[in-house]
């Protein structure tokens, strides 16, 4: 087991490997379809809808490079500086995968302030985790599940906004996301970082699923 300062990296390596094939494929399918929504929402969606398709897609394409590079990097300062990074970065993505939804209802007041708070939650996420690395990380998972299900508050207004379909599959994305934690956590399982990041892989291609629903669907005036 590799470590710096007595801080442990537990992942031999052929779990490397497979958590790099793991993220490989992510990584793909995120520049694949950011291009396509952009695309897309240049084309057909409104200026609204082609910001929150550039947010979203930086968002995804950002977090899994950001992760890949961390956990492939060799046990060094340099990787538990990356880590900072990579933590951060999931608030990043959700409040990112969120804009897409909340920017077509944000004429309500309501919904505009559940959409700014998101992107202070993220702001004082990603503060804490740069000023306090490696300190209250389950701290930090409290918050990354409060704010991936902070949706259900406003879910009610916003359901005359977007499809019943995109509302549907970002339940099912957050479903799997919080599946995923439990072996996220669960560090004594061998192959628990890959698991962990196919979960994630998986919850973020459903939630695609959502946004380009959401984007073939024009907003209700």
């Amino acid at each position: 087991m590799a470590e710096f300062k007595g801080i442990p990296w537990p992942y031999d390596r052929i779990e490397i490997i497979a958590d790099a094939i793991v993220h490989g494929v992510g990584i793909v399918f995120a520049l694949v379809g950011a291009t396509a929504l952009i695309f897309y929402a240049t084309v057909w969606a409104s200026s609204g809808d082609l910001a929150a398709a550039w947010i979203y897609g930086i968002g995804l394409v950002l977090t899994l490079s950001i992760s890949f590079t961390y956990n492939i990097w060799p046990v060094s300062r340099t990787k538990w500086i990356l880590r900072r990074f990579d933590h951060s970065s999931i608030f990043i993505l959700i409040a990112a995968t969120y804009t897409p939804f909340l920017q077509r209802g944000a004429s309500d007041p309501y919904i505009l302030a559940v959409l700014i708070g998101i992107w202070l939650a993220a702001i004082g996420g990603i503060v804490l985790k740069c000023a306090f690395p490696g300190r209250y990380d389950r701290l930090a998972i409290v918050l990354y599940l409060a704010m991936g299900w902070a949706g259900v508050v406003v879910a009610g207004p916003i359901a005359s906004h977007i499809p019943f379909a995109s509302l549907l599959l970002i339940v099912i994305g957050g479903v799997i996301y919080s599946l995923g934690v439990i072996f996220h956590v669960w560090e004594k399982l061998r192959f628990q970082n890959a698991i962990w990041h196919g979960f994630v892989v998986t919850a973020a291609a459903v939630h695609y699923s959502a946004v380009v629903a959401c984007l073939s669907v024009q907003p209700v005036v």
